[in-house]
């Protein structure tokens, strides 16, 4: 299926430099990720789905309260902060 040719064509395509032994390891990973790829297809889907099981509230672990780490320590080497936050530049 994936060869080195294959390989190389990508890389070029891609603007990627692979030396041999890379190219070898490169196309031996597109390889084991293919595979995994036609396995996930096998997948039944029809039957049940699975992401949409509910989850009894008994199954759940019980929620323990335990103390943060001091936000004074935490802020006490930073150079900007402002209501015990960091203060960064604005990204838009």
């Amino acid at each position: 299926m994936v060869n080195e040719e294959l390989t190389r064509h990508l890389a070029e395509l891609s603007k990627i430099e692979f030396t041999d032994d890379e190219c070898a390891a490169m196309t031996k990973d597109m390889e084991s990720i293919i595979a995994l790829m036609d396995k996930v297809c096998e997948f039944d889907s029809s039957k049940k789905a699975y992401a949409l099981d509910a989850v009894g509230y008994g199954d759940l672990r019980a929620d323990e309260y335990k103390n943060s780490y001091p936000t004074e320590k935490i802020t006490s080497n930073a150079k900007n902060v402002k209501n015990n936050s960091f203060v960064v530049p604005k990204v838009v």
